[in-house]
């Protein structure tokens, strides 16, 4: 793992952006194990042990190497964001994965790992750095700048397109704004507001309308459980990193950065796998 840049100063808006990630993307990941059992995960106590250990087991794994190859697992992260990201906010108008879905798959997840980061290079540079260190910081912001126009050109088609596709047109139009609030805000304040308002409510929602009555009740506590468990591990995780400094200094910000985006990294990978493949499979034969 890189040095940690301790020189990084964060406005409040920003840190209210982290608070909001944390506390509104781990509930969003709640209802993995609903999922499970609706995609046919077999009941009894041997099954769900299995599910949670094979959860928690790759999320650590993606942790682990993250720490052993920084600038890889960003790079990698970087990528299944955007086809998380891309496919969840076209879902609910058709498979992200068809032929007809494919540029509207590629705007919608450039907006995070593209927009943002080549709209702001300057405010992006040092939270890529205290994940990655300096020296990596800067090549892969260097290479994410090549890729802003073949992005732009391709939501220019986009807004093309939806002339001839209207139904396109309710989801572009919120890319749209997104990309402004991108342009105009601090990168984690843009990304907060993407993830919260837009990327986190739909999914849940979403899923939450394809679990049965019966098992709602019991979906519910477990979104509380988990919620609280990994609240309490990550706060564990704080207190180590920060060595017991609990105030909002210069100092335990690359700990807090670390903890966001590397904690989203190992649980992206489990629920990506779950959400976008096979129940995503699932509501495509449904």
């Amino acid at each position: 793992m890189p040095e940690w840049n301790t020189t990084i100063g964060l406005s409040a808006a920003s840190y209210w952006a982290l608070a909001a990630v944390l506390l509104i993307g781990v509930p969003h990941g709640g209802l993995d194990a609903a999922v499970a059992r609706r995609v046919g995960w077999p009941k009894g106590l041997l099954p769900w042990l299995g599910f949670h250990l094979l959860y928690i087991g790759l999320a650590a794994a993606v942790a682990w190497l993250w720490w052993l190859y920084p600038l890889i697992s960003l790079v990698f992260f970087l990528f299944i964001s955007a086809l998380h990201f891309g496919s969840s906010d076209i879902r609910q108008i058709q498979s992200p994965f068809s032929l007809p879905a494919s540029l509207p798959l590629i705007c919608h997840g450039g907006l995070v790992t593209i927009a943002i980061p080549a709209l702001q290079q300057d405010a992006v540079q040092p939270l890529f750095s205290a994940l990655i260190g300096a020296d990596n910081s800067f090549w892969l912001l260097k290479q994410i700048d090549h890729l802003l126009l073949p992005w732009v050109l391709a939501l220019f088609a986009y807004c093309i397109y939806t002339v001839y596709q209207p139904r396109w047109r309710g989801s572009l139009i919120m890319l749209l704004v997104f990309v402004v609030a991108a342009w105009r805000l601090p990168p984690l304040v843009s990304f907060a507001l993407y993830f919260c308002l837009w990327h986190s409510r739909n999914h849940m929602l979403r899923i939450w309308r394809s679990i049965s009555l019966q098992d709602r009740p019991r979906s519910a506590r477990e979104t509380v459980i988990y919620s609280v468990l990994a609240y309490a591990v990550a706060a564990l995780y704080f207190f180590l990193q920060t060595g017991g400094s609990w105030t909002a200094n210069l100092s335990m910000t690359p700990a807090l950065l670390q903890l966001t985006f590397i904690g989203l990294a190992a649980l992206t990978v489990p629920h990506m796998v779950l959400i976008d493949f096979i129940h995503g499979q699932r509501e495509h034969h449904d």
